[in-house]
């Protein structure tokens, strides 16, 4: 318990420190940009710089090369929301607001209160323009916890957790606005370029990006151009289908997973080479994270890929794997 205070304390520290940073600094110019990556049900042994051999994770692994690579870092707790919590609120889950997965009906989870101090609320006092593309998981549409209530300039992705169990979900939300899908679409690729947009957009003046991708959580579902070739490396799993609820089926969900995981690196890319194209990057922070350890669901295997690499557990479980993620922070300046 002492170790997990410790590692949230770290993580919070960067976040907090780049806001006292932001609130010193006396022109624009000074202030730093900050984009939190921050990946859904992915293990300790997940990524190439941290013991993963099945699947590359270039990205991520030029991250850790470049900036700084933890290696005792604990998330807020074992599962969805109360991690996210601990991260806008900046307090330890025994304190946290939100301390399980509660839902509500007919769509979000139990709203965060209209006076919770959160990490984009204090930086729009300091001038930054802020934005989420993601999951949100802390208030359901119209609630004291919708995002559009909770300092957020803008925000793209799922409200609700349960949606975000599929990755071709029949809507998304903008804002406040209901944006209707035909359920073919990649929720994954439909919120990078938000987030993408996002970043470009406000390359001129300080802002907080945060994106909690939904990769790998949940049903294994990727577009077939990155699942073909795992499916090649990964024969033996071809009879095996991957069942989520709601009738999702996938067909070798240890490929997908790793076609996932993949597609999930590639984005992560697109965001250091825009950085990059926009001549930002030696002024933004980037912090790279999951919510907790590996899960079991759609047919995922963590024990074949070593997903919580050396540790015991696995989401849910409050043992090393449950709640020891990655974390990297990169910042080339």
């Amino acid at each position: 318990m002492k170790q997990l205070k410790i590692n949230l304390f770290l993580i919070l520290c960067l976040f907090y420190g780049a806001i006292l940073e932001a609130k010193a600094a006396k022109t624009d110019k000074n202030r730093p940009n900050i984009i939190c990556i921050m990946v859904d049900d992915a293990g300790y042994g997940d990524f190439g710089c941290y013991g993963q051999k099945l699947f590359a994770t270039p990205n991520i692994d030029r991250m850790a090369a470049e900036g700084m690579r933890f290696t005792q870092h604990y998330s807020g707790s074992t599962v969805c929301a109360p991690t996210r919590c601990s991260i806008m609120n900046g307090v330890h889950t025994g304190h946290a607001y939100v301390r399980g997965n509660r839902e509500v009906q007919p769509e979000g989870q139990a709203p965060i209160p209209a006076n919770m101090i959160t990490i984009p609320k204090l930086l729009k006092e300091a001038g930054y323009t802020t934005g989420m593309f993601g999951k949100w998981g802390l208030g359901a549409p119209g609630s004291s916890g919708d995002p559009v209530n909770q300092g957020w300039d803008e925000f793209f992705g799922y409200n609700c957790q349960r949606q975000a169990h599929t990755f071709y979900p029949k809507h998304l939300w903008h804002n406040d606005n209901k944006v209707m899908l035909d359920g073919k679409a990649y929720s994954h690729d439909l919120i990078q370029k938000q987030a993408l947009k996002f970043i470009r957009d406000n390359a001129k003046k300080p802002f907080f990006a945060y994106l909690p991708i939904t990769i790998p959580h949940a049903a294994m579902q990727c577009p077939e151009e990155d699942v073909a070739p795992f499916r090649k490396k990964f024969p033996q799993f071809e009879d095996k289908i991957g069942k989520y609820g709601h009738g999702t089926k996938v067909r070798n969900p240890v490929a997908a997973f790793a076609g996932m995981m993949t597609r999930m690196d590639r984005g992560v890319g697109q965001v250091l080479d825009l950085l990059d194209e926009l001549k930002i990057a030696d002024n933004t922070l980037v912090l790279f994270t999951s919510d907790n350890g590996p899960h079991h669901e759609g047919g995922h295997q963590p024990g074949f890929f070593n997903s919580n690499g050396p540790l015991k557990g696995h989401k849910r479980d409050l043992y090393e794997g449950g709640i020891r993620v990655p974390l990297i922070a990169y910042w080339p300046g």
